[in-house]
Parts: C-alpha cells; structure tokens; sequence
C-alpha cells in the first residue's frame, strides 16, 4: 500500500487549501481559535474539596430518562 501513497504525496484536498489561504489572509483566525477552545477545555483543575461537593450535590439520574416513574 506505500505506493499509493507516493504517488499522491503533493495532493491537498480543495479544503485543506481553502483553510490554509483564509488563515494567510487573515491570521487572528488561529488565535480566535486557540482562545476559543481555551473557554471550553482549558480548565483550572478542581480541589479535593470542590470535586467531593460536586460529587455530592449531584442529582443521580435514572437509567432511561425517558421513562416515567409510575
């Protein structure tokens, strides 16, 4: 299967170059997006303390939710 490979080793879909010419054209893209996945994903990690009353406060929930309790 290496053969298949090098013979299409310069290809780059149209995505990829659409991508790489907005970034060039405009490179807050990246910072915008690096600050956007920090908000989401870059947390602070928790306390002993503050993961045990997290732990402690939350609701169990029921196997299938959407099933009524009769």
């Amino acid at each position: 299967m290496k053969f298949l490979f090098k013979q299409h080793r310069g290809y780059e879909s149209d995505h990829t170059q659409f991508i790489k010419s907005l970034k060039e054209k405009n490179p807050a893209i990246e910072k915008g997006q690096q600050e956007g996945r920090s908000l989401l994903w870059d947390k602070a990690p928790l306390s002993l303390d503050e993961r045990a009353r997290q732990r402690d406060s939350a609701i169990q929930q029921q196997a299938y939710v959407y099933q009524n309790k009769l």
